[in-house]
Parts: structure tokens; C-alpha cells; sequence
């Protein structure tokens, strides 16, 4: 198992599953990462807009690919999102990147200028299975 640093969880939230090896000995190819923001009460929006103006294309810029934001409808303030990877490893290099521009750190200042905005963070690597479409 490979844990993936984060800057807005304390380490013992984060769970994260990987197989090294497929059940034939092969290595996967692609990895996923399902990520789970809760929002301070009252601060989805600024979470929002902090994806939708910034963190979005600073993922990009890091190596990351954007799969899809969704907002849980049953829990409000609840954002999830999927990345891909191709290797924990290059996540792991992605996120340290991400969290060590000058541009992230200023905007998530910004942002944060009137109090926390994430409440938790889950994240949680994933395999595709040989069934998936995403293989």
C-alpha cells in the first residue's frame, strides 16, 4: 500500500489501495485516484470556485488528468473527483509538485483568507479490473 501525501488531510485519513502486481505478476498500467472533499459549512462555493478557477488547471500543469467533479447530492458540501495516473509513483511526484508551486500556495492563501475551506479529505488509488471500459 502507497500512501499519498496531501496537504489539506492530517495522514491518518488518508486510505489508499493498490495492487503492485495483477493476479497474472503484470503491473497496471493506469491508475485512478477517487478524491473526497468535504467544505466547511458555508464554504462549498469558494471550494468550488477555487476548482473551477485555479486547482483544475494547476492539476494539468502537474501532470494529473481531470476525469470528473461531482457534487454529492445526498451530502451537502461534499465534492468528488477522479484523477489518472500512470503510476503511484507519478501521482506521489504529481501531488508534491502541486503542493510546491508558488501559484498553489498563493491561491489556496487567498482562498483561505477567511477561514478553512476543506473540512476533510479522503483519497483512494484504484485499479481498473480487466472488465473496466476504462482499460
Amino acid at each position: 500500500m502507497l500512501a499519498l501525501p496531501d496537504p489539506l488531510v492530517q495522514e491518518e485519513e488518508l486510505v489508499t489501495f493498490r495492487r503492485e502486481d495483477d493476479e497474472y505478476g503484470m503491473e497496471a498500467a493506469q491508475i485512478y485516484e477517487l478524491r473526497t472533499y468535504v467544505s466547511e459549512p458555508g464554504r462549498m462555493d469558494v471550494l468550488l470556485d477555487r476548482f473551477r478557477n485555479h486547482t483544475v488547471e494547476l492539476f494539468a500543469r502537474h501532470g494529473m488528468t481531470s476525469i470528473g467533479y461531482w457534487i454529492v447530492a445526498e451530502q451537502q458540501g461534499t465534492l468528488v473527483y477522479l484523477l489518472s495516473h500512470h503510476d503511484a509513483e507519478t501521482a506521489a511526484a504529481s501531488w508534491e509538485a502541486f503542493r510546491s508551486d508558488p501559484e498553489w500556495q498563493m491561491v489556496r492563501a487567498e482562498s483561505e483568507k477567511d477561514g478553512p475551506v476543506v473540512q476533510s479529505v479522503t483519497s483512494i488509488l484504484l485499479e481498473p479490473t480487466d472488465f473496466s471500459a476504462l482499460v
